[in-house]
């Protein structure tokens, strides 16, 4: 067995990256095993037992993080910062071949510009050396970084086999122009600890951007590494497995961070964030690909509350499945203008009773979320304009009228309790009609008749409406209900065109093209809200209830009876239906 390795070293294998947990033999094998842990959370075979005893711990959950592997297998050689930067962009030069023509070599003007500019190290803005084993700054016979690259402003060391921070305090240190570091995958050990952070402030004092994802951080090292850096603005801390924030020392945080992204961890209330409340200069906060589910673990707790600085928040592929959530959201995030919240299950199926299209689910639930949210701007990267939020808050109120009418008088305290905005939106834009179906015993003659109420206006006569009601049985088809108003009118039946007005409003246009969903980072917010005022004319209204100053894209549904032998009971819905009829 090799003498130099020891548990916490980091080694690559065939460019795999592991941590040695364990050295030591294995029960039911012969000879040393070094026991690791991958980077790649299935690279294993296990998670650091073999056939019922443990040998180690790993930091990851993984069920497969972990594995058995010989000392004597070759380990690929580390290397330095330095070595890696000048391999991977002076290289280049030194394997140019010299082209020729005929024997002749040829004049290399403006030879692979872009191999020319890489290869001036001095003059590098721009570095990325992740995956490039590396474990220190210098090795022997390197030139200093002030000399190789000091104009680095963005540098990624994702991915290498530093085993502390201060190994890249080091390399950060010789780099006055940095201002973008990335720090994602490494395995940093005795963070708490390390000496070398202590001293780190001044050299990390112009760093804005910071990404420390997939390192398995504690929030507590994550928190200590960041506090060094004093203008930070937006720190990236995805796939590190945390599930609660406690409360630790946010130092200048607090008046500095910006953006903050806590994708792909493992929150399942809001509250498990709430020490996130100090962060009071916070504009964008990033929780997709959590198991978010509630506000709080259960209604003894109090809600989060944010700072107003709290603009946008993306909450999609998290596990919400109740309207009450979004209800919770402008208390928890008062100052709330743009959200992200598609691919939950509520928005995926946002009202079982009533909506069974796929394509009216999509429309749904956008209509149901900017109509719970009455300062929502934006939704899923898209603008709400004035008329859509008119469009959404009157398709929600009249379906808040369904859920209504679908239970008895005395049950409707218990639906309104389910939409705050309820009373707001009436006074908006006047209370839903509810149409109370009547219980009707199945077997009564009552309930296999359809009351009509047939409404004519003769021709020439403009002032004038005729109205006749009269009960039609479900089973007769459209040319006998025709034959009926026909005797009422005194018509030819065939002459006459029988329009049902179903009571409901339909939007003219605005939601046929489902608001394109990407992962592409949110675009700055806009200062103050775009005027929609002079969207243009809505078209036929009618009598709908719609508030001064605002233009409606709405229209009363309606829906003809063709002629045909389709039964009465199956082109209208309910016990009574208003028909107009028409001459064609």
């Amino acid at each position: 067995m090799a003498t130099n390795i020891k548990v916490g070293d980091r080694l690559s294998y065939d460019g795999a990256v592991c941590t040695v947990r364990y050295i030591g033999e294995v029960s039911g094998t012969s000879g040393s095993w070094l026991g690791v842990e991958w980077d790649d959370p299935a690279r294993g075979k296990h998670d650091g037992s073999h056939k019922g005893a443990r040998y180690f711990t790993c930091r990851s959950k993984s069920p497969n993080v972990a594995s058995f592997v010989r000392p004597t297998r070759p380990a690929e050689k580390p290397q330095s910062f330095v070595t890696a930067v000048t391999d991977k962009y002076a290289s280049e030069l030194a394997q140019t071949a010299v082209i020729k023509f005929s024997n002749k070599v040829a004049e290399e003007v403006g030879f692979d510009k872009i191999q020319r500019k890489q290869a001036q190290l001095a003059e590098l803005r721009v570095v990325i050396v992740d995956g490039s084993r590396i474990v220190s700054a210098y090795s022997e016979g390197d030139k200093p970084i002030s000399e190789v690259c000091p104009k680095i402003v963005e540098l990624d060391l994702s991915r290498n086999l530093f085993q502390n921070v201060g190994k890249v305090v080091d390399i950060c240190s010789e780099l006055p122009a940095l201002r973008s570091l990335r720090l994602n995958g490494n395995r940093f050990q005795e963070i708490l600890s390390d000496e070398a952070l202590e001293k780190s402030q001044e050299f990390f004092k112009d760093v804005k951007d910071l990404a420390l994802e997939e390192t398995l951080m504690s929030w507590e090292e994550i928190c200590h590494v960041a506090t060094k850096f004093r203008t930070l603005s937006t720190l990236s801390v995805c796939a590190n497995q945390l599930s609660l924030l406690p409360e630790t020392s946010l130092s200048t945080l607090t008046s500095t961070l910006v953006s903050l992204n806590l994708e792909f961890n493992n929150f399942t209330t809001v509250a498990d964030i709430a020490s996130l409340s100090e962060l009071k200069a916070l504009r964008n906060l990033h929780l997709k690909g959590n198991h978010i589910s509630t506000i709080t673990q259960d209604s003894l707790h109090d809600q989060p509350i944010f700072s107003t600085s709290l603009k946008y928040v993306d909450l999609s592929y998290n596990k919400v499945s109740s309207w009450a959530f979004v209800d919770a959201l402008p208390h928890c995030f008062p100052g709330l203008t743009s959200l992200r919240f598609s691919h939950n299950p509520i928005y995926d199926n946002p009202d079982p009773e009533f909506s069974t299209q796929s394509k009216s689910i999509t429309e749904d639930a956008y209509m149901f979320t900017v109509g719970r949210l009455a300062n929502l701007k934006t939704l899923n990267f898209g603008t709400i304009s004035n008329s859509d939020r008119q469009d959404a808050e009157m398709f929600y109120l009249a379906r808040i009228g369904k859920h209504l009418a679908a239970v008895p008088e005395d049950q409707e305290a218990e639906v309104i309790k389910q939409h705050k905005r309820f009373a707001e939106l009436c006074e908006l834009y006047a209370p839903p009609v509810i149409n109370r179906r009547k219980e009707i015993n199945p077997a009564f003659l009552e309930a296999r008749l359809i009351t009509m109420h047939f409404n004519f206006q003769p021709a020439g006569e403009k002032d004038k409406i005729i109205e006749r009601t009269t009960k039609i049985p479900k089973s007769f088809d459209i040319y006998a209900v025709k034959g009926i108003a026909g005797k009422l009118f005194g018509a030819r039946p065939l002459s006459l065109r029988l329009i049902w007005e179903t009571g409901e409003w339909d939007p003219v246009f605005g939601f046929d093209d489902e608001v394109e969903d990407s992962d592409e980072e949110e675009d700055e917010e806009k200062e103050g809200e775009l005027d929609d005022g002079n969207a243009g004319d809505a078209g036929d209204l009618g009598d709908s209830p719609q508030p001064d100053g605002k233009s409606g894209k709405w229209v009363k549904r309606e829906a003809e009876l063709q002629d045909g032998p389709r039964q009465l009971g199956f082109c209208v819905d309910g016990s009574e239906a208003r028909v107009r009829v028409e001459l064609r």
